[in-house]
């Protein structure tokens, strides 16, 4: 499959709400890159390491200046994309409008015939987070492993960005999921939040996500690490023959429906109401700031709000909406410049 790369130029101040506008038009795997330079602490919170010199502007960085960021997004070069492509002209003209965030022009670039969607792998190495150890399947297990042993790729859609919010994700699971719990992924990606909450005791893992690209990866992670089939329910015609059927009796399948829960009622029927101990979003907090709302229709009271992809200058206004949803916040949690929320509902 060929793909063609469109990039759009901002400013640093303004990347993550053109990231927000993009995945709001159902984009997602953005790419972001800026000419803010980087600390040894920032590169050492790195999921993947930075790329050597002769790499840099590869993809469409080239050294503009510090406050010049370009925020990138694939689609298949043979599909019809026409839609959206005006959809995303429109909003970043109406952005344009009341915010100041650069350029914001929209330029593509194809893609050269090379495995491009591999390419990235070589920057993309294994990472422990406390005493477990997550290993690319590229790659080969220590031989003196002690860690419990994930293996993870992140998906061809989902990018190889900071982990930081996945880390602070991660470590509220291990501590908040309970023998029984039933978790609901808001935004599951590679699915790597419901497979570990399967590794702490859930018995029930549902995700939504907007990107159809998470069923190839949710299903190799799934199946990589021992547990169930990944069932997947696409509610828009087009896509039911990329949807999988469950058919295996495991107890640890994972249920994944394509669509936004945000305001689809199709979808919020899907995933049912009043019934998660858990709910994770790990998403941008322009879009937490909406979601949360809709949450308290499915978690149950006394359950646990698991929040994080909230840049530090956002955490406020996002807690506040937390609260106001109806929830008790009960920790919020750093690393680096991101911040994690748990709270519990109050419903």
């Amino acid at each position: 499959m060929k793909y063609n790369r469109y990039t759009v130029k901002t400013i640093t101040e303004a990347e993550d709400i053109v990231a927000a506008t993009l995945y709001e038009l159902g984009v997602e795997g953005v790419e972001i890159e800026d000419g803010t330079p980087l600390s040894e602490s920032d590169k050492a919170a790195m999921f993947v390491d930075i790329l050597p010199d002769e790499l840099s502007g590869t993809y469409g960085f080239e050294g503009s200046g510090e406050d010049t960021a370009f925020v990138s997004f694939y689609l298949d070069a043979e599909a019809d994309n026409e839609i959206l492509l005006e959809n995303v002209r429109n909003a970043l003209y109406e952005l344009k409008e009341y915010t100041e965030a650069g350029e914001l022009t929209l330029s593509m670039k194809e893609l050269p015939d090379e495995d491009y969607l591999n390419h990235w792998k070589q920057y993309f190495h294994s990472f422990t987070i406390g005493d477990i150890l997550f290993v690319p399947s590229w790659e080969d297990v220590p031989e003196e492993n002690s860690k419990e042993l994930i293996r993870i790729d992140p998906g061809v859609a989902f990018g190889t960005g900071k982990h930081e919010t996945t880390r602070l994700c991660i470590e509220a699971l291990r501590s908040y999921v309970r023998q029984g719990d039933r978790m609901l992924d808001v935004g599951t990606g590679s699915g790597i939040l419901s497979l570990m909450a399967y590794k702490f005791g859930a018995i029930e893992a549902v995700g939504t996500d907007l990107d159809i690209a998470a069923i190839d990866a949710c299903k190799q992670n799934f199946e990589a690490n021992g547990l169930g089939q990944v069932q997947a329910v696409c509610l828009d015609a087009a896509d039911n023959n990329k949807c999988y059927e469950n058919t295996g009796k495991e107890q640890k399948d994972f249920r994944l429906i394509i669509g936004n829960i945000i305001d689809d009622p199709m979808v919020q029927d899907q995933v049912g109401y009043g019934k998660y101990d858990i709910v994770t979003a790990n998403i941008l907090a322009e879009v937490l700031i909406p979601l949360t709302p809709q949450i308290t229709k499915h978690i149950k009271p006394g359950g646990t709000l698991i929040l994080s992809g909230i840049i530090d200058d956002k955490e406020e206004l996002v807690a506040g909406k937390v609260k106001e949803a109806g929830f008790e916040i009960l920790e919020i949690n750093r690393l680096g410049e991101w911040v994690g929320i748990i709270a519990r509902y109050q419903g």
